[in-house]
């Protein structure tokens, strides 16, 4: 696996596929394939997909430091030049839609086209409570109620009910409070990127989840009304929408970037 560097961190990526560059940036918790290899067959077939493990992922390797914004968005921009230069097409859910974000507004030489899947300006009164129990589930290490938690909030009702007892058993077992995963969330309860977002220039799609308990659909709204000449879709679902309506997400992406 190629390994881009940085002063502070080693952060490993997968590249598979041809064709114009497009990057996965993963959100809080283990890495990018629990986000996105279950979609890659779905661009692989016309495009270099890159899925960058930030630091906090299980396979980076960093200083232990305290996370940002601008570390995050550093190490992305280092593995896009590490792949080849971009421009690529830059695909961020969740944290990694900040992130993205953010490198879209100081580095737009590297990004092609953005998409912002359950992304946020800032947290509000309503985030700051969520991501605190979640934050302190993990204090306690007790990794059952974590993981419960985490699916909980990550998955709309419906999902949820069709995926049965095993099925949600199952799930809950994704997300553990390793080292890494709680910093990311510390990173979580300091997001603001309220001076970066009109600052983005890059065509940019932003989809927000209507069911989604993490980041209320609000947020999503509030960040395409922040970038400017910004496109916005809706999907009926919870927060891991790339989960719930798969299909649904590739179509969207493929039609945006110009893939079809």
């Amino acid at each position: 696996m190629p390994v881009a560097t940085t002063a502070t961190a080693r952060i490993p990526y997968r590249s598979t596929g041809t064709g114009p560059g497009l990057m996965l940036v993963h959100g809080t918790g283990p890495g990018a394939e629990i986000n996105w290899g279950h979609l890659v067959d779905g661009f692989a077939d016309r495009r270099t997909v890159l899925l960058p493990n930030y630091s906090g992922s299980d396979s980076a390797q960093d200083d232990g430091g305290e996370l940002s914004v601008e570390l995050l968005a550093g190490q992305i921009a280092a593995v896009v030049e590490h792949a080849g230069g971009g421009p690529v097409d830059l695909v961020g859910f969740s944290l990694g839609s900040v992130v993205a974000a953010a490198v879209a507004a100081t580095r737009p030489e590297l990004v092609r086209s953005l998409v912002l899947v359950a992304p946020w300006l800032h947290r509000d009164e309503y985030m700051r409570n969520l991501l605190t129990v979640w934050r302190r589930l993990g204090d306690l290490g007790d990794a059952e109620a974590f993981g419960r938690f985490g699916a909980l909030t990550g998955f709309g009702r419906p999902f949820l009910a069709g995926l049965g007892a095993e099925g949600v058993d199952r799930l809950a077992t994704n997300m553990s409070p390793t080292e890494g995963l709680l910093r990311q969330l510390d990173l979580d309860l300091r997001v603001d990127i309220r001076a970066l977002a009109p600052r983005i220039r890059t065509r940019t799609l932003v989809v927000g989840a209507t069911r989604d308990a993490t980041v209320p659909v609000e947020h999503a709204r509030a960040v395409h009304a922040a970038v400017p000449g910004s496109s916005y879709a809706e999907v009926d679902a919870g927060h891991v929408l790339v989960f719930e309506r798969p299909e649904e997400f590739v179509e969207l992406v493929r039609d945006f970037t110009g893939q079809d």
